[in-house]
């Protein structure tokens, strides 16, 4: 018998894998809620449905990292491999592969150190193809009836070159608003500066005298957009004098050096470009800087209300992001399951096809044995003639039928006669069992059916015995003494 104790159960808890990828998702989003992650962009890939895949990497790690569509138009600055940036979001999970990855909502420039050694290879280029060459440089007309200026229609810029303007020497001003940073910027920049050189000299819209490309003073990642080859191109090729002012006077950016001139703010562009006047706007020029900054606070603490309010609701986006992704895995996964099983199914195909024979060398093989099987038949048909044994063997031949019909019947009769002793009452008798009958041989069946006194005959397998009766029992004595039942 065996005496081993039965093994206790344990305790660790059992989860489900929904439940414990659940419970790691909620740990990283309370631990890392968001974050701040500096590395080298590795790995990008742009989805046609708008979002960004990449990762981050140092020279111990790497982590993934996707920016959803609707964060795109929002960068400060436009993600290329290699780059060192600084990546702003929230860690989040990705539960159908047990990994965690980065959603980016806000990306600029790891450090100036970076930014300026990436500036300063770009110059350099530039200068060699003699796009900054002084003898390209052109003269400013002296009092032009045209002032074109590319900015940005929102901020202080294009109040204070327009404001200048007016106090110096009021000229008609037409405004390309472009954003000054961000995503997308450089190349909206490009485009109005070429788009108003393309512009006629006499048609609906007049071409410009002179052009005022100009910015408020930033960060250098705020400066970024004037840092690009396609805008710093755009300016040298511009048939219109042209007159950088990016930033505050001590901001240096590309687009200075390809310029006619540059100007240290977009107020001293303005005066450049037209002659002196009595300041007669600037209390009204400061009290409209004031209310657009009262605005912009205004608009500030609505913004923070607003992401207050937006931590109580479910993140829409993100959910939808993670359905979207799961998707394209889905079909990348698809995509390449075919290919691959047909692969593997041919080449099962290749190693059986060299064991499998030809249907014709079947074929062959059994004409040839039937060949042979009919030339020993007819062989030993002639020798059974040339013996005289031909009459006797047709004789077996047509007897042995007749001896396989009988062996049937008598296997037939045997189970017949089987079934009949099976359900003789003889058969009963010798399981043990007695025929209970009177005197006179008729069979008793009921125990109330027998008097007191009767003189009854007990037959047995193995012959007959006579008893007398003494009476009847109740029904439960008679289960209670375990009577065996007699024929009835």
């Amino acid at each position: 018998m065996d005496t081993t104790p039965p093994r206790a159960a344990p305790n660790i808890p059992e989860f489900a894998v929904s439940e414990i990828a659940g419970a790691i998702r909620r740990t990283l989003e309370d631990a890392f809620g968001r974050v701040r992650v500096r590395g080298e962009i590795t790995e990008l890939k742009r989805y046609p449905s708008g979002h960004i895949y990449l990762s981050l990497k140092d020279e111990n790690a790497k982590l993934e990292a996707v920016i959803w569509k609707t964060s795109v138009p929002r960068l400060a600055i436009k993600p290329e491999n290699g780059v060192e940036v600084i990546a702003t979001g929230k860690i989040g999970t990705y539960a159908d592969r047990s990994k965690y990855q980065l959603v980016i909502d806000r990306l600029e420039y790891a450090g100036e150190g970076a930014l300026l050694a990436r500036i300063e290879k770009l110059r350099l280029r530039l200068l060699e193809e003699g796009l900054f060459a002084p003898e390209r440089k052109r003269r400013l007309p002296v009092l032009p009836r045209v002032i074109g200026v590319v900015t940005s229609e929102r901020g202080a810029v294009i109040q204070d070159i327009r404001t200048t303007i007016a106090r110096r020497f009021p000229r008609r001003l037409i405004l390309w608003p472009v954003p000054v940073q961000g995503q997308g910027a450089a190349e909206q920049i490009a485009a109005a500066i070429r788009g108003f050189g393309a512009l006629p000299v006499d048609g609906p819209v007049p071409r410009p005298d002179v052009l005022i490309v100009a910015r408020g003073g930033g960060s250098l990642e705020d400066l970024m957009a004037f840092n690009e080859e396609v805008v710093v191109r755009a300016a040298a090729d511009c048939p219109i004098p042209l007159i950088s002012a990016v930033g505050h006077e001590t901001d240096t950016t590309l687009i200075d050096f390809a310029s006619d001139r540059r100007a240290p703010t977009p107020t001293a562009a303005a005066e450049m470009a037209i002659p002196a006047r009595a300041d007669l706007l600037a209390d009204l020029a400061q009290t409209e800087a004031r209310l657009l900054q009262a605005g912009r606070s205004i608009l500030d603490r609505a913004r923070r209300r607003l992401m207050l309010a937006e931590r109580g609701l479910p993140d829409l986006p993100g959910i939808l992001g993670a359905m979207r992704q799961r998707l394209e895995d889905r079909g990348e996964r698809l995509v390449v399951a075919l290919p691959a099983l047909l692969d593997r199914k041919r080449a099962a195909l290749a190693r059986v096809a060299p064991r499998l024979p030809h249907p014709r060398e079947g074929i062959a093989a059994r004409r040839a044995a039937l060949g042979l099987l009919d030339q020993r038949a007819a062989a030993a048909m002639r020798r059974h003639l040339a013996r005289g044994q031909a009459a006797p063997a047709l004789a077996r031949l047509s007897a042995a039928p007749v001896a396989a019909l009988a062996r049937e019947k008598r296997v037939r009769l045997e189970g017949l006669v089987a079934r009949l002793e099976g359900v003789s009452y003889q058969s009963v008798l010798a399981r043990g069992f007695a025929l209970v009958s009177d005197a006179e041989g008729a069979p008793l069946t009921s125990a109330a059916a027998v008097p007191p006194g009767e003189r009854l005959v007990l037959t047995f397998a193995d012959g007959q015995v006579k008893a007398t009766a003494d009476g009847t029992k109740p029904a439960r004595k008679r289960r209670e003494a375990g009577e065996q039942g007699a024929l009835l």
